[in-house]
């Protein structure tokens, strides 16, 4: 039987279909999947996310498994390693936000918060399924979002990248309504 899925999932790339098939647009509540998907929904700005997801296991690598404690500290000589990294975007603001946001995010979690408690909060911790085609590219919401993130010193979080975000943890659910995940989420 094939399955049908949202037309953005690209049949040609497998890495593509299986983020497509148990990520976008499920629920997450892991801290350091949160962290991560902050930091590759911002550094997909301006590319597509088919890149970012491709490079994605080069990311882990370079970025320590994504472990907020170590990027903080990152010094010259690391941020130079990873702007000769191949395996990643190499741009000095993406690689500098990374950094940015691991020193906000230790200072949520210092205070006594998350990014799970934050996000989904904004939801009551429910997901918001939206029935809207096409697809909004931000909403009131991300807006929200995005200035709060902001505010706390996150970088790389605008509207739109709040947005892919939220559909990327599945705050909103987002799938076509013909998608076979869009049938099998309201099972």
């Amino acid at each position: 039987m094939t399955l049908t899925r949202c037309r953005w999932a690209n049949p040609a790339n497998p890495r593509y279909l299986d983020y497509h098939d148990h990520e976008w647009g499920v629920p997450c509540h892991d801290e350091l999947r949160l962290f991560e998907m902050l930091n590759l929904e911002g550094a997909q700005a301006g590319l597509s996310w088919e890149t970012i997801l491709n490079k994605r296991d080069s990311y882990r690598a370079a970025f320590d498994g994504w472990d907020a404690a170590k990027i903080a500290a990152y010094d010259d000589a690391k941020v130079a390693a990873l702007l000769a990294d191949p395996g990643i975007v190499r741009n000095r603001l993406k690689v500098a936000a990374a950094i940015s946001n691991a020193r906000a995010y230790l200072r949520l979690r210092e205070a006594g918060g998350s990014l799970d408690q934050l996000l989904w909060d904004y939801v009551d911790g429910q997901p918001i399924v939206n029935a809207e085609q096409p697809r909004p590219s931000k909403t009131a919401l991300s807006d929200r979002i995005s200035k709060d993130l902001a505010k706390r010193g996150f970088k790389f979080v605008g509207s739109t990248i709040v947005y892919a975000y939220m559909q990327g943890i599945g705050m909103v659910d987002d799938h076509d309504p013909s998608c076979f995940r869009h049938r099998e989420q309201r099972a």
